[in-house]
């Protein structure tokens, strides 16, 4: 359906202006999105990595140790919620809608 968002109370009409900087906005978290992802599956291979060499060596097991308890998956999947509040935030910064 053509122009949606006149018939959503509280959002307005865009200028060019603010529609280009929108989709730079979204091109740009579609980039750091992807990088999180990679930084996610590079993570997930060191996981592999090092919990093999703990099994195989004993004295593998500290920096396997060191690896877990540093929570770096956990780091990702934060940074990735925080890269998401953000791009939502520019985004409605933006847009500026009506009300809450």
């Amino acid at each position: 359906m053509d122009n949606q968002h006149r018939k959503v109370s509280g959002y307005r009409e865009l200028n060019q202006d603010e529609i280009d900087l929108m989709n730079r906005i979204k091109a740009k978290g579609a980039e750091l999105l992807q990088l999180q992802a990679e930084l996610e599956q590079a993570l997930m291979q060191q996981v592999r990595i090092k919990a093999a060499n703990a099994l195989e060596n004993t004295s593998d097991h500290a920096e396997y140790e060191r690896f877990c308890s540093a929570e770096p998956l956990r780091w990702a999947s934060i940074g990735k919620t925080d890269i998401q509040t953000g791009l939502m935030a520019l985004v409605r910064a933006v847009a500026q809608p009506a009300g809450v």
